[in-house]
């Protein structure tokens, strides 16, 4: 079964759950706010996907971040600033078991749409 993680109030994440739902894709829904983050479960994905990936650059807890914040980021440091700020993680992020997919474009619904 597939897990999704996001914010309940993130239009993306309300996007893929409705498409889930509509595609009759078996899943389970975890807000990351609300339900917090498994640290080593973060870690492991950062491990497979980096900060690069996993870190939402463009959204408004990032810019609102002190520039030493920001500034030589790694995927150590990322995963506690997800775990501090969990809105500054891209979302959704689907766990797939075996992978991770984020965002939700054409690309992560092909991949999705295969995991039946």
């Amino acid at each position: 079964m597939i897990t999704v993680y996001g914010l309940k109030n993130c239009d993306t994440c309300k996007k893929a759950l409705a498409w889930l739902k509509a595609e009759g894709i078996e899943h389970v829904y975890r807000d990351v706010r609300a339900d917090g983050l498994d640290r080593s479960a973060l870690s492991s994905w950062m491990d497979e996907l980096g900060h690069e990936v996993l870190v939402n650059t463009r959204g408004t807890t990032w810019r609102g971040l002190p520039d030493d914040q920001k500034a030589g980021l790694d995927n150590a440091r990322a995963v506690g600033l997800i775990m501090d700020q969990p809105a500054i993680m891209k979302r959704p992020v689907f766990d797939l078991d075996d992978r991770r997919l984020v965002g939700f474009k054409d690309a992560q619904k092909e991949t999705l749409s295969a995991h039946r």
